[in-house]
């Protein structure tokens, strides 16, 4: 979403929430503080992030989705957590491989520092020479920024996070009183006869009280607000103000967060700790174009089959993201059906034949192939729109070159490496490379778009910037045969496939580029909302036989 921002004052210097979490991951402490990010940017603020995880891997890029979701790509092609493109969707801005610390990463570089002896014959440390790198790269995310929120991964008291807590005790006492803040997102159960609990937010706040950290805020993670008595509780035993404990109940979806928080003041309570509520825009001359996005009447509704192989929503989170943000501009209700690939087994199941829009997403690996396959051949055969995300666009391929080009046992190399037709095939530098988290072509490359093609019309330019992450494309010595059998090219760099479509299906397009990464609350990615109104339209064809011929949709 675009918003008028004031830009960064350097005569506010920086300033710091760093956000830690207790009793359980998966809190929210993510989208607590993009919320609060997000309030504070519709203030006037610069606002950025930096998200710490602890884990040893210098990266995301090899992780396995059913531990920590989809694989996020940035703009420079770090792979990161799933968290960072939360802070970018809420920020609304376009973050670096730098704003994500991971211990791989820290020790990495100090040690290579160490073998070239630029520590002077020093005993190399976790204090200070651990410490002193994550407060380095704290510091220069934050650079040129009004406010840097940082969270830290993992929950108090993991024995991965220890050093980067030591680390923050160490950056509070290096920076003023008024330019940091510390927040607690814990957890606040019932009890069965309905009552709010605290002892689990006690004994979280007092083991990060026993290694030096006084939470200045504690926000209370709950189905429902904190009642008065359970604030005043909460503020008596983790000595805060009762002032300075906060709600943050469930809600309907992810972007009301930001309403909720703003209801609760939390942002207010922020901006005077940290000496800006004079700086900020007043209250009523605040952007309001994010309350007006999320909370628009929803007048339709469509059902999109979600053909993958990781059966949990945040492999492919991005991609619910950016139909949630193409349905907030078509007043849509976009409800996914999630289908199995790997069950397909040559049959088209009953959910796939009446959505109303077919995506097959991005992936890697043999599994669920075949299924993905079928799912494109009943979209290309039935005008059902269709939308196929970098190992979709792939199969894409593969489904034309076997059906339509009659190019038998066609297949991608990753799939079947003694294929007769690999019209999907490495890219042909990455055959030397053995770095496993090197091999793959990463982040922001431009495209050129044909005049005249659906493409053009999606994008509305002739040429559209979006974020990869595959080792695989098109192989060159199969293009002129796909499209002299009428699969259109409409998307090029150099001589990479970037976009196909096919011109006499209602929307059969697809991506080798993840478009899903940059789509946006109030800027949807051009591929998704174009599908959207594909499926709405499809959705109307379908209600339309169903009145006049009595076929049920």
């Amino acid at each position: 979403m675009p918003t008028e921002l004031t830009g960064y004052d350097p005569d506010l210097g920086n300033k710091f929430v760093f956000v830690t979490g207790g009793v359980m991951s998966g809190l929210g402490k993510g989208i607590t503080a993009a919320s609060t990010g997000r309030l504070l940017a519709n203030a006037g603020f610069d606002v950025t992030a930096v998200k710490i995880d602890p884990y040893l891997n210098v990266d995301a890029g090899t992780m396995n989705p059913y531990q920590h979701g989809e694989v996020y790509v940035l703009e420079d092609g770090g792979e990161v957590d799933l968290d960072l493109g939360n802070y970018e969707r809420f920020l609304d801005i376009d973050m670096t491989f730098d704003h994500n610390i991971t211990t791989g990463k820290t020790y990495r570089h100090v040690i290579e520092k160490e073998r070239a002896g630029d520590y002077l014959g020093d005993t190399v440390q976790i204090i200070p020479h651990i410490t002193d790198d994550i407060k380095r790269r704290i510091r220069e995310a934050a650079e040129g920024h009004d406010v840097c929120l940082i969270e830290v991964g993992g929950t108090v008291g993991d024995i991965e996070g220890m050093p980067y807590l030591e680390a923050l005790r160490q950056f509070a006492h290096e920076e003023a009183d008024e330019d940091i803040l510390f927040v607690h997102v814990t957890l606040v159960p019932y009890s069965k006869n309905g009552e709010q609990k605290t002892k689990p937010t006690q004994h979280s706040v007092k083991e990060l009280r026993s290694i030096g950290l006084q939470p200045d805020v504690v926000v209370g993670r709950c189905g429902d607000r904190l009642d008065a008595e359970t604030r005043e509780k909460i503020a008596l035993f983790c000595d805060v103000p009762v002032d300075a404990v906060f709600s943050n109940p469930d809600v309907e979806d992810i972007y009301h967060v930001p309403l909720m928080v703003e209801e609760e003041g939390l942002d207010e309570y922020v901006m005077s700790e940290l000496g800006l509520a004079d700086e900020a825009a007043p209250r009523g001359e605040r952007d309001n174009g994010w309350r007006d996005i999320v909370t628009r009447e929803k007048t339709n509704e469509i059902d999109v089959a979600l053909v993958g192989k990781y059966a949990l929503e945040d492999a492919y989170l991005s991609i619910h993201e950016s139909l949630k943000h193409a349905g907030f501009e078509t007043n849509t209700s976009v409800n996914t059906i999630w289908i199995d690939a790997d069950e397909m087994d040559g049959t088209v199941p009953e959910e796939l034949r009446r959505a109303d829009g077919i995506i097959v997403p991005g992936g890697f690996g043999t599994r669920g192939a075949e299924g993905k396959i079928d799912a494109v051949r009943h979209a290309r055969r039935n005008d059902v729109p269709f939308l196929g995300l970098c190992l979709g666009f792939q199969m894409a391929v593969v489904e034309f070159a076997r059906a339509v080009c009659g190019l038998e046992g066609a297949h991608s190399a990753e799939m079947d490496e003694s294929t007769p037709h690999p019209v999907i095939d490495i890219l042909p530098e990455q055959y030397e490379i053995e770095d496993m988290g090197g091999t793959m072509r990463l982040g922001s490359h431009e495209t050129t778009i044909e005049t005249d093609t659906l493409a053009h019309e999606v994008y509305g330019d002739t040429s559209c910037t979006e974020r990869h992450r595959h080792r695989y494309e098109v192989n060159p010595e199969y293009i002129d045969r796909l499209e002299a059998d009428g699969l259109v090219f409409s998307g090029r760099d150099n001589n990479r496939m970037e976009i196909l479509e096919l011109p006499d299906h209602p929307f059969f397009f697809g991506t080798q580029f993840h478009p899903e990464f940059r789509s946006r609350p109030g800027r949807a990615s051009p591929p998704f909302l174009r599908f959207v109104r594909a499926a709405l339209s499809a959705d109307a064809d379908l209600e339309g036989e169903s009145e006049s011929e009595g076929v049920t949709a």
